[in-house]
C-alpha cells in the first residue's frame, strides 16, 4: 500500500540536507518501548564490527522447511490434504475461511486487486511459474498462514503484491516479486507490505526485482498507537535487484535483516518512527545509501551494522540501535558467501 514521505531522489547527497531529526521525548519513549528486553546499547565501533551469530542446528544457507525468525512456530495449514486450483474462482473459494487448508495453485492466473487469505492456510505454486499477476493477495485478521513458491508480478495500484494486515505468524517464502521501471513509481503499488499492527513474521529466499517500492512495514508515521510493540520481522537471504527503495522501510517496528542480497538500489534499509534494526551479514552493490535512519520521518530510527559488505554503499546513521541479540536461533553465513547462496536458492522454483 502506498505512504506518502518515501524519498525517490536518484542524486544521494541531495536528501541529506532534507533529512528532519526532531528528535523528541517521543522517540525516546518509541525506542525504549520497541527495545526488546533492555538489551544494552553497543557503540557505533562495535556495531561495524562483524560478531558471532547465535547458533543453530540447520546449515547457514541451508533451505529450511520451517521458518526461522519471528515468524517461527508458523504450520499454515500444516498436513493438510492439498486442493490444487487452476482458476481464480477455485483459488478464492479454496482460501476462504479459517480451517486448515493447503492450496496449489497451477498456472499463472490474472486478477485485478486482491484475494483474501483465511488463517491456518498454505498458498503454493506448483513449478516455477505459478501465480499472480496484476494483483496480489491479502492476508487481513488472519494468523499463520505460509506464502510459498509463487510468481507474482506487476500488482497494479492501490493492490500490493502481498498486503499483511493486522496479521500475525506469517511465513513469506521462495517467491517471486516484480514489476517494471518503465512506469512512475506510483504506477504499481508495493511488493510486500506488512502494516496495521502485524507481527511475528518472516521473509525469506525471496527474489524482489524491478520495481520501485519494495517492501513497506508500517503504512504511517501517525499509526504509532496500533504499531508500536509489533511489527516484529525477519529478512533473511532474499535476493533485491533493481529495486529503488523500502529494502525494507521500517517503522515503529524490529527488524532483523540478514545474509540478504541488495542490488541496484537508490535507498535500501530504512529505519524510521523509533524503529530498531539490526542489519547483518548482508552484501550491498549498486547502492547509494546501503542503510539510513534519518530520512523523510520527522523521528529517526536506529540501526546495529556488523558483517556488511556495503559495496561502497553510504550509510546515515544517526542513532545506533539497542537491538543487538534477536529472540532466536539462526546462524548468519558470512557476507563472504551470500550471493552465491542467495543467488542459487532465492526466488521460485528451488524448493
Amino acid at each position: 500500500m502506498n505512504s506518502a514521505g518515501d524519498h525517490f531522489t536518484t542524486d544521494a547527497t541531495t536528501g541529506m540536507g532534507h533529512n528532519r531529526r526532531r528528535l523528541t521525548a517521543v522517540a525516546a519513549g518509541v525506542a525504549a518501548t520497541l527495545a526488546l528486553g533492555g538489551l544494552a546499547a553497543v557503540s557505533a565501533q562495535d556495531a561495524d564490527a562483524a560478531t558471532p551469530a547465535t547458533p543453530a542446528t540447520r546449515g547457514a544457507a541451508a533451505v529450511a522447511d520451517t521458518p526461522i525468525g519471528f515468524g517461527a512456530g508458523t504450520t499454515g495449514g500444516g498436513t493438510a490434504t492439498a486442493t490444487t486450483v487452476t482458476t481464480l474462482a477455485a483459488f478464492q473459494t479454496a482460501v476462504a475461511g479459517d480451517s486448515a487448508k493447503v492450496v496449489k495453485v497451477s498456472g499463472l492466473l490474472s486478477l485485478t486487486g486482491q484475494v483474501d487469505i483465511g488463517s491456518n492456510t498454505t498458498v503454493l505454486g506448483v513449478g516455477s511459474g505459478s501465480g499472480f499477476t496484476g494483483g496480489g493477495l491479502r492476508l487481513k485478521e488472519a494468523t499463520n498462514v505460509i506464502i510459498r513458491n509463487l510468481a507474482i508480478s506487476k500488482p497494479r495500484k492501490p493492490s500490493d503484491g502481498v498486503t499483511v494486515q493486522e496479521s500475525t505468524r506469517v511465513w513469506i517464502d521462495h517467491n517471486t516479486f516484480s514489476a517494471d521501471r518503465d512506469h512512475d513509481k506510483d504506477y504499481y503499488d508495493g511488493l510486500l507490505d506488512i502494516n496495521h499492527g502485524s507481527d511475528n513474521i518472516t521473509v525469506s529466499w525471496n527474489k524482489f526485482a524491478d520495481h520501485f517500492k519494495g517492501s513497506l512495514v508500517g503504512h504511517s508515521d501517525k499509526n504509532a498507537s496500533e504499531d508500536t510493540g509489533h511489527l516484529k520481522v525477519t529478512y533473511h537471504h532474499n535476493w533485491f535487484s533493481n529495486v529503488y527503495s523500502r529494502i525494507p522501510s521500517l517503522r515503529f517496528g524490529t527488524g532483523h535483516f540478514y545474509d540478504n542480497y541488495v542490488q541496484g538500489a537508490d535507498t535500501a534499509v530504512h529505519s524510521r518512527m523509533g524503529a530498531q534494526m539490526l542489519v547483518e551479514n548482508n552484501v550491498f552493490r549498486d547502492t547509494k545509501i546501503a542503510v539510513t535512519t534519518s530520512r523523510s520521518s520527522d523521528v529517526d530510527g536506529s540501526a546495529v551494522l556488523r558483517g556488511n559488505d556495503l559495496g561502497g554503499g553510504a550509510t546515515e546513521i544517526s542513532q545506533t540501535g539497542t537491538f543487538t541479540k534477536p529472540p532466536y536461533a539462526y546462524t548468519a553465513e558470512p557476507a563472504s558467501s551470500v550471493v552465491a547462496s542467495v543467488t542459487a536458492q532465492a526466488g521460485t522454483g528451488k524448493l
